[in-house]
């Protein structure tokens, strides 16, 4: 097409319909050969009809709020251009620019002023969509407008696809145009439901009770409201993790589709390694919210024996100190270029959200994990969490012996090795003395020294050299796993094992929805049942409901602990070994290799009792830490006043945690924290701070008198008019 450059080459439309669209006017091509726009010109009084007529769009309608808009007076001009304005107004769809879907970005502009005027129904309704449009009235003709259109595809997202209305992809039932977009919250909501079974009716009650907070009460919206929630419930049954037959084609497919909830990916090659790092948006506010100034651990290497490739789970410890996962990765490599790839990229998503977040912690549990990329990414001290030693030892103590005496002995001597490290004493010859005492529980020992014996002072070593962390968060730790394990180790899908897209398919359909109804129903105080599951689903959650005087100790020797059930009294469980992370209870949950809740109460009776019980490895691990920097030389003055000041930093963030534990509000908290004097500020603009705030004293209350003055003559002038 022809490229005008002139305004006065441009005919004037003036189309007979009562309300006009774009699709009725000709447009023509103006501007220069590096940068034009279509454009028509039509009378300034029929603008209305066009924007009438532009919102009236059956495929996609909507309205039109102006976004930005410009005027100049008669006569202010003396040298003009032919497509100079008298009014300039941009309008866009009130579906757009920003985005408050899911994965939705907001402009920057939006930060400090939003325009409410012409919006669409609710705010969270915009949905990203492009279209928009200029009206200029010309000055130099002022019966004539100039309508400029930068684009003329009808209301398509960044991506080039149909954002809302009949045509969009994501808007579920024939009522799409009334209800057009379901806010992220309650979408999630209605599909964990459905994930988890909810019964169809009780779902469509508590739907619609949510969207009518939004919408008000009336039939439309309850009608497109009980059509969402069928479709949605039909597309979930209907979905499948097979989109190909071939696994890494699928997975492929499924990248392209969740581009928001993949924040690395990277195809199997000969020289690279497949990596998949899945984040929905939800996980990612929960990382940052629970992991900044926390702790953030890791379970890794699940299902490397079971699964195509291993999984490897982040955590964060919510408000009950549950562990919540917040990010998945499945790969097969644990080279340090690979770790840091994806550490990298979890952080700098995390860092475009909050720019200042930061983990205080992170907690690994295999000792041949790569530290060096989490201190360099995170910035953060590195713990070690012994669940996994625990339970692989107790499991296999439990699957291979079938002596009880003789478990709860060979139990007791392994705890022994790991606390040989604070003994003073040779791990190996505590480990060489184990092997010869119980040489005769062959198919133990045949476990023992083709697994452990060959890596066992790796182990040892890392144990020594980092800090341990608690039996809580251990317990949180082995909780996850446990659930995980239930879910994905199902009998109907062991068939799937060896497939990428169904491992994210079960992520994403029961695992996620699982955790995040658990967060809704305790936060929002619904779902009772569900509540009181979620919060006993801690070990260390139901040690807390057991009274102290439910814990009977042997009076001889302690050997052993019994505890009172409180559901039957006359039952009781025997714990071995009290005051030890290696304690073993007579329960089903413990003899399946787990931390149960009888140990961990008995283990907190002995700490608080401290008699002739040792410390916890935790502990021990922090006292080894402090006594290292309290043993610096005397005359390495420079070491001994790093180490004074790491130590004082550190005692005093202890000391705010266990007040911040122990006290019943955070604002018992703030109300004894010192008070703060700050400057006070100048009158700032619209989002931007004043230039004054910057300068020195003198030339600020000079330029704050400048400001008085004009003020008063503005003042004056409006009284003479």
């Amino acid at each position: 097409m022809e490229i005008i450059e002139s305004i006065e080459e441009i005919r004037l439309q003036d189309p007979p319909e009562e309300e006009f669209t774009s699709t009725h006017l000709t447009w023509t091509k103006y501007g220069t050969s590096e940068h034009h726009d279509d454009v028509a010109l039509i009378p300034y009084d029929r603008v209305d009809s066009f924007i009438i007529g532009e919102c009236s769009i059956a495929e996609c309608p909507t309205r039109f709020h102006i976004e930005k808009g410009r005027k100049r007076t008669t006569g202010s001009l003396t040298n003009y251009k032919s497509d100079e304005y008298l009014e300039y107004r941009l309008y866009w769809c009130s579906f757009g620019p920003e985005n408050y879907g899911e994965g939705g970005e907001i402009l920057p502009s939006r930060r400090y002023r939003i325009n409410t005027r012409n919006r669409a129904a609710r705010p969270q309704s915009m949905r990203g969509c492009t279209c928009h449009f200029i009206v200029k009235r010309l000055y130099a003709r002022p019966s004539a407008a100039l309508l400029i259109y930068n684009d003329r595809r009808q209301h398509v997202n960044k991506l080039g696809f149909v954002c809302h209305g009949p045509l969009d992809r994501d808007a579920i039932g024939p009522g799409a145009k009334t209800v057009p977009y379901i806010c992220d919250e309650i979408q999630q909501q209605t599909m964990a439901l459905i994930y988890l079974g909810i019964p169809e009716e009780n779902i469509l009650q508590n739907h619609i009770e949510s969207v009518q907070r939004y919408c008000g009460s009336n039939s439309k919206v309850s009608m497109s409201a009980s059509e969402y929630v069928r479709k949605m419930g039909l597309i979930i049954r209907r979905s499948t993790h097979e989109l190909d037959l071939d696994d890494q084609v699928s997975i492929r497919l499924w990248v392209e589709k969740n581009k928001k909830s993949t924040f690395i990916y990277q195809d199997a090659s000969d020289t690279d390694s497949f990596i998949l790092g899945v984040q929905t948006e939800w996980q990612l506010q929960q990382m940052i919210r629970f992991g900044h100034h926390s702790l953030m651990a890791a379970d890794s290497t699940f299902g490397i024996k079971k699964l195509k490739y291993p999984l490897c789970t982040l955590l964060v410890f919510d408000s009950r100190r549950h562990a919540l996962p917040v990010a998945w990765v499945i790969t097969r490599s644990f080279a340090r270029q690979d770790v840091s790839k994806w550490m990298k990229a979890l952080v700098d998503r995390a860092r475009s959200i909050d720019s200042s977040w930061k983990i205080n912690g992170f907690m690994i549990d295999d000792a041949a994990a790569e530290v060096d990329p989490i201190r360099e990414i995170f910035c953060c001290p590195v713990l070690f969490s012994l669940w996994r030693v625990r339970r692989s030892w107790l499991r296999n103590i439990v699957k291979r012996c079938h002596n009880i005496e003789v478990q709860r002995e060979m139990f007791k001597r392994l705890g022994q090795i790991a606390y040989s490290i604070w003994g003073g004493v040779d791990s190996v010859d505590v480990m060489e003395e184990f092997i010869q005492d119980f040489v005769d529980q062959t198919s133990f020992m045949q476990y023992f020294k083709a697994c452990w014996v060959p890596k066992i002072e790796m182990w040892l070593a890392t144990m020594r050299s980092l800090p341990l962390a608690s039996q809580e968060a251990c317990g949180a730790i082995e909780g996850y796993h446990m659930k995980l394990k239930l879910i994905l180790y199902d009998d109907s899908h062991l068939g799937s094992l060896q497939r990428v897209d169904w491992l994210v398919h079960k992520l994403n359909t029961e695992l996620h929805p699982s955790f995040w109804f658990d967060r809704y129903a305790d936060e929002n105080d619904s779902f009772q049942t569900v509540k009181a599951d979620y919060i006993a689903s801690s070990s260390w959650h139901r040690a807390l409901q057991i009274p102290e005087n439910a814990v009977i100790f042997d009076d001889k020797d302690r050997l052993f602990a019994k505890v009172i059930s409180q559901k039957d009294p006359s039952q009781t469980h025997i714990v071995w070994n009290p005051g030890s992370d290696f304690s073993l209870c007579d329960c089903s949950w413990s003899l399946q290799g787990n931390l149960c809740k009888h140990v961990i109460k008995v283990n907190m009776v002995c700490s608080n009792n401290g008699q002739d019980h040792r410390p916890s490895m935790s502990f021990q691990s922090f006292r080894s830490i402090i006594l290292s920097l309290w043993q610096k030389p005397m005359d390495d003055s420079v070491s001994l006043d790093q180490s004074l000041a790491w130590s004082n930093q550190m005692l005093d963030q202890i000391q705010r945690s266990v007040e911040l534990d122990n006290s019943n509000g955070v604002s018992n908290i703030v109300k004894k924290l010192p008070l703060k004097w700050t400057a006070k500020r100048g009158r700032t603009s619209i989002g931007h701070p004043s230039s004054m705030l910057g300068l020195p004293s003198h030339l600020n209350r000079s330029s704050r008198s400048v400001a008085i003055k004009k003020n008063r003559k503005k003042k004056r002038l409006t009284v003479l008019s």
